[in-house]
């Protein structure tokens, strides 16, 4: 498993110490097994962040109002947890594990909101890789489960979320190329 070339990420509000130069390396199934763990860069999340995904996606007192939720068992303003998925999600497009054909979602086993997302936290995603095994039915890719734990800037985790991903085999070398003819 060797990285890829240095790439530098500037979308939005990542930690340039972490974010910024990411070594992704292009993974295949062969490169995976099971123990393996990946990181990913950080995301500060704030207010005005919490209340825009919060008016378009989940309209609810505690993550749009301070006074209001305030008044919630949350007892202040708090992202909404698909905010928290969607955080997640853009980490990993940006982490270390880049899988060669994308990150490729089959399903989401498991999903669990362990501790509210506040103004002020800083995000970031570790992925262990649990299991490993061939696809039965596209023998060109394999079918990875992978665990991605979700903390703040204390370590504390506020997300786990156990996925199942497609990824491809690394092509055979010496193999005719598309369209070749083999006579």
């Amino acid at each position: 498993m060797k990285p890829g070339p240095t790439v530098r990420w500037r979308c939005g509000p990542w930690d340039s110490a972490a974010s910024d130069e990411v070594s992704p390396g292009l993974y295949y199934f062969e490169d995976l097994s099971v123990g393996q763990r990946f990181r990913s860069g950080t995301y500060a999340v704030d207010a005005d962040q919490i209340k825009a995904f919060a008016r378009a996606w989940d309209p609810q007192p505690f993550h749009l109002d301070e006074e209001a939720a305030a008044r919630t068992v949350f007892g202040g303003l708090v992202a909404s947890g698909w905010h928290t998925v969607a955080i997640t999600m853009r980490l990993l497009v940006t982490g270390e594990l880049r899988p060669a054909n994308g990150i490729l979602g089959l399903g989401v086993e498991d999903l669990r909101w362990l501790k509210p997302v506040r103004p002020g936290d800083t995000l970031r995603v570790e992925s262990e890789i649990v299991e490993v095994r061939p696809s039965m039915s596209r023998p060109d890719h394999g079918v990875v489960k992978i665990r991605h734990t979700t903390t703040n800037q204390d370590d504390v985790p506020v997300q786990v979320l156990t996925s199942i991903h497609l990824v491809a085999r690394r092509p055979e070398t010496g193999a005719p190329a598309s369209g070749d003819s083999t006579r």
